[in-house]
């Protein structure tokens, strides 16, 4: 039996009452399995039963015997034949039936047999059982880290033995280094929730602590620098007398154990061990895993991981959790096997395969995969994937689609840098993604990166595709939308006409892009001030989509909102007004209250109501897509912020001054956080929040904000930018009013 130090009492007194209760006082079971993860502590709960019982069951015979081979449980049960003296005439071959036999006899009395580290189903199962003791007066205490041999042996009278409490962690760590190493509460509390509140993983950092004279504070800053230092922490062996000899004590070595039997017995589960191993951690959907050839050895494979502890399931969902410590084991055992490179390929080939598109009914399938991905685009060993380069253009269209441009560049621009390198300047692939990058660019306020690039694609394009091609018009309608954002209006409008007269000279009257060509057309119409072209030819689309597409088709309405808006800005507030409860009702029919298209039609609706004099409705309206999108939306998701932005200008037109200075300072707040200074959305709210200032009497504020609106402006903006001239011309008005003495 392993010497017990007394450190090992610390903590665990509910399981062993437990195990006390069942197996002595109640007396209500012969025999019970307690299994659990590997150092999780079985061994030395089943040790602190044993002395339990030697103190307080005198009468009781204990015997423990190590199941980690055949031959090292016939030795045991051959020491006990010898104390028993029943060894007379015994051999190899039978002394395993005497003992058995002297145990299921009255005349062995009350007995408590401990067989521990009974983990190989086959050993266990197929060799050893037959030779395992039943008596109404003895119990047997099986300790196992596989729930498959548990349950086997005990069937439903199994124990799971879970991790330590916090408050028998502190206890346990504190008793091992001293309360001068702990460097306090809360650095105890980091370290012990890295080590998942694992004995044996708490026992490794203690004796690491103690030998190098070092603190928690130390030994988190070490597992924090690289993955090396890492797993080198997580590998260091120690000496640990409460442990069998030539038993590994590091924790990665306990569970090397553990992966081995799994890759023995179930290799399509080590497969998903492995590649689980590369992702995040916590919320791993079922769904992201590799295929098995059946649903059955899929669930048989999850439940091998689950019943050894490494994976655990959320409310018996397909929702599975895995601890950062197993992950880190895992590689580790992969590493040994020279494995890394091949298995982070395949994970990277597999999610790129997987990853969903960017539309919004996939959205709730990338919000599950997306920090999956995050994590094996991090791996060095994937750079010179294709594949990788492949998912990062997927995750950049869905951050992208979720308000995140900041993030979307940099992946875009990962991409372009991998294309430049491997493609030449002509490639299409090389051309899609600088085309994807001038988007995100946009999007993140960066126009004149923008048009920059897509002057550049656009240009290659024109040398070497035909007029008509259709990825040349892309890049073209995509450039026009950016001249439109720089303020070149005039040069969006020349380059969209260009487009639609390609469009219409060689496709049908009813194609989808011949439309969405025009459509772009009418918006910038809109901008130049062309208000009676953009109604004209907004009315055209409508008709051909009435006629072609069915009522509740997204191209049909997002058609419709845009020729409502038309209508708004060309004095038809009663037309805008009808049109958009139109394609409300239409889509608070057919969409969640949640979708972006929904929201965004209730968004404008509220500008036509602000428009036609119904204030109050335009309020209600607003602060009902407010309230929903702070429900669904990260504080800084654009189309948040827009909508607030929105309801502030509805709040100063109905006199809600106060209100209206209160939400603007937020959206400005978090704007100056996350945008850059010349992004047009920011200026727009500081603009914005300025006038609202202005009315609430704080003039000061007002003009020390508009002067650094305009300032920027000056610097960024061409002469004659809309934004810039508007700025311009509030600030004049706000310091002429100043001087006639009113508001």
């Amino acid at each position: 039996m392993p010497f017990l130090e007394n450190r090992y009492f610390t903590g665990r007194e509910s399981m062993l009452e437990e195990l006390k209760q069942k197996l002595f006082i109640q007396a209500n079971t012969e025999k019970l399995a307690l299994f659990g993860l590997g150092g999780i502590g079985k061994t030395q709960v089943a040790l602190q039963l044993a002395l339990w019982v030697k103190e307080y069951i005198s009468d009781c015979s204990i015997f423990w015997a190590p199941a980690l081979s055949l031959e090292s449980f016939k030795q045991v049960y051959w020491q006990i034949a010898n104390e028993l003296q029943i060894h007379q005439n015994a051999s190899d071959e039978n002394v395993m039936e005497l003992v058995q036999g002297h145990l299921n006899s009255d005349k062995a009395g009350k007995w408590l047999l401990v067989i521990d580290n009974a983990d190989e189903i086959g050993l266990v199962c197929d060799e050893l059982d037959q030779y395992f003791p039943s008596s109404n007066k003895g119990v047997t205490l099986l300790t196992t880290r596989s729930r498959e041999v548990a349950v086997s042996f005990a069937r439903n009278d199994i124990i799971e033995l879970q991790k330590m409490t916090t408050e028998e962690g502190i206890a346990f760590l504190t008793k091992i280094i001293g309360e001068d190493s702990l460097c306090g509460q809360e650095s105890a509390m980091r370290l012990l929730e890295e080590l998942n509140l694992l004995p044996l993983a708490i026992a490794q950092a203690a004796y690491y602590i103690s030998r190098n004279d070092g603190t928690t504070t130390r030994y988190l800053e070490l597992m924090h620098k690289t993955e090396e230092d890492r797993m080198r922490l997580a590998s260091r062996d120690f000496r640990d007398k409460t442990r069998y000899r030539k038993m590994p004590n590091a924790v990665t070595a306990t569970w090397f154990i553990s992966f081995n039997q799994v890759k023995s017995s179930d290799p399509s589960a080590a497969e998903l061990l492995e590649f689980m191993s590369f992702l995040e951690p916590k919320a791993i959907p079922r769904s992201i895993l590799p295929t098995l050839t059946s649903e059955e050895e899929m669930d048989f494979s999850i439940g091998t991981l689950c019943g050894y502890g490494f994976l655990s399931r959320r409310d018996k969902g397909d929702i599975f959790d895995m601890h950062s410590l197993v992950q880190l084991s895992t590689r580790v055992w992969i590493e040994g096997a020279q494995k890394t490179q091949q298995v982070i390929a395949t994970a990277t080939q597999h999610i790129e395969e997987c990853f969903p598109s960017d539309e919004y009914t996939n959205r709730g399938t990338w919000r599950e995969y997306l920090p999956h991905a995050l994590e094996i685009l991090k791996r060095e060993e994937s750079k010179d994937l294709s594949e990788r380069y492949s998912l990062l253009s997927k995750v950049g269209d869905c951050v992208l689609a979720d308000g995140r441009a900041k993030e979307s560049v940099t992946f875009f621009q990962d991409v372009c840098v991998w294309n430049e390198s491997n493609c030449d300047e002509e490639h299409p692939s090389r051309l899609a993604s600088q085309h994807e990058l001038a988007r995100a660019y946009q999007f993140n306020g960066q126009i004149k990166q923008a048009v920059e690039l897509l002057e550049h694609v656009v240009a290659v394009e024109e040398r070497t595709l035909d007029e008509e091609h259709p990825s040349r018009l892309a890049s073209q309608h995509e450039l026009a939308g950016a001249y439109q954002s720089n303020g070149q209006t005039k040069q969006a409008v020349e380059l969209l006409e260009h487009v639609v007269a390609v469009r219409e000279r060689t496709l049908d009257e009813e194609h989808p892009d011949r439309l969405a060509s025009q459509h772009e057309l009418a918006r910038v119409y809109q901008s130049n001030r062309q208000i009676k072209q953009a109604v004209e030819l907004l009315e055209h689309i409508v008709a051909v989509k009435e006629r072609t597409l069915d009522e509740e088709h997204p191209d049909r309405l997002a058609s419709q909102h845009v020729l409502a808006r038309a209508y708004q800005f060309n004095g038809q507030i009663k037309q805008a007004v009808e049109l958009l409860e139109h394609v409300v009702a239409v889509k608070e029919r057919t969409l969640d209250e949640e979708h972006p298209d929904r929201l965004a039609s209730q968004h404008v609706l509220a500008r036509a109501y602000q428009f036609n004099g119904q204030i109050k409705q335009a309020v209600e309206l607003l602060e009902h897509v407010v309230a929903v999108e702070e429900k669904t939306l990260d504080e800084e998701h654009p189309s948040r912020l827009a909508s607030q932005h929105e309801l502030a200008r509805v709040y100063q037109s109905n006199g809600q001054i106060k209100q209206a200075v209160e939400l603007l300072e937020h959206v400005v707040a978090v704007k100056e956080r996350t945008l850059d200074e010349e992004h047009p959305s920011r200026l727009a709210s500081q603009h914005e929040l300025a006038r609202a200032y202005q009315f609430n009497g704080q003039i000061k504020q007002a003009v020390e904000l508009l002067e650094h609106v305009v300032a920027v402006e000056e610097r960024t903006l061409d002469e004659e930018h809309p934004d810039r001239l508007a700025s311009q011309r509030t600030l004049q008005d706000m310091k002429q009013s100043i001087e006639g003495g009113s508001p």
